[in-house]
């Protein structure tokens, strides 16, 4: 049992950590950062304390995931709290900057430099997001759902219905097939598949965060739900039994399943509008990013 599971026991919201790097674009600052050192960063952001942020890659999907809070609501709720590496002196422009834009965000956590990952059993994480690599590779390994924010993804703002969509091994399962496939090859990997088709897969990082989803899902009628979710995976027959067959074990319903065989996912992520899309493959997560907000799930064998 993860951590992550541990937490689920109980009625919590559902709780997502976000870095302020994810939530706003601070790309201008982190530069001064990276060519400058700390003290120059921290002089930096108190001299424009009062200069609001534009929105980052993740911003849409923290509108949407506070949106599902409303008055009269049956499930659970959803909880963002703001995680940085900032010290709460240099922070204050990112509170600034969450006031402005209306966000509904009270908790943080500021660091100072220092990885948060020790934080995320008490805060109760589902998820986290960050543009910090290593901050997220540390969550994983304690046992919660994580994935570095990749750039370049267009504001989307259309559709009010929240869109998250799933790659299948090593994120929503474990990478015990992928490990057959990289070692072994596509023949033995389809027929490995084949004769365990009754087996579910192991659990992967993302299962508990689906499960939460569905749970607020599951307070809303099919045909008119604000989340919309989806697996996107490389897979194709006869692999695809196997998957399907482990979220019916689970008791999870995927709204669409999309087995590509190996074609590229961008063009078909933007076509399912995705907020955000999980993928431990680098590959894929460079392609959906042209497309979409992208987390590469540094999790399994591909990222040894």
């Amino acid at each position: 049992m993860t951590a992550s599971d541990m937490h689920r026991q109980t009625d919590h919201p559902l709780v997502v950590a976000i870095s302020s790097r994810a939530l706003f674009d601070l790309d201008e600052s982190h530069e001064v950062f990276e060519s400058q050192g700390l003290e120059a960063y921290a002089t930096y952001q108190l001299s424009h304390e009062n200069d609001c942020l534009n929105p980052g890659v993740a911003f849409q999907l923290v509108k949407k995931l506070l949106a599902l809070n409303h008055e009269g609501m049956t499930h659970q709720g959803v909880e963002v709290i703001l995680i940085s590496r900032n010290s709460a002196d240099s922070g204050l422009r990112i509170f600034n900057s969450i006031e402005h834009h209306g966000l509904d965000i009270e908790r943080a956590v500021f660091t100072n430099g220092q990885s948060p990952f020790r934080y995320m059993q008490a805060i109760g994480t589902d998820l986290f997001l960050s543009a910090h690599a290593e901050d997220v590779r540390q969550t994983l390994e304690a046992g919660f759902a994580a994935a570095a924010i990749l750039p370049g993804a267009p504001d989307r703002r259309g559709e009010k219905q929240l869109r998250i969509a799933f790659d299948g091994d090593a994120v929503l399962f474990s990478d015990e097939a992928e490990k057959v496939y990289q070692s072994e090859g596509l023949e033995v990997f389809a027929d490995s598949e084949r004769q365990r088709a009754d087996t579910p897969l192991p659990d992967g990082p993302f299962k508990s965060l689906m499960q939460a989803l569905q749970r607020i899902q599951s307070a809303y009628p099919i045909e008119n739900n604000p989340i919309r979710t989806a697996l996107v995976t490389a897979r194709s027959a006869p692999a695809h039994k196997r998957v399907i067959l482990t979220l019916r074990k689970w008791g999870v319903r995927i709204d669409e399943a999309l087995f590509l065989g190996g074609r590229e996912k961008g063009p078909f992520l933007a076509a399912f509008g995705a907020d955000i899309f999980f993928d431990d493959q680098r590959v894929h997560c460079e392609s959906a990013s042209r497309h979409v907000a992208t987390g590469h799930v540094l999790n399994g064998v591909r990222n040894n």
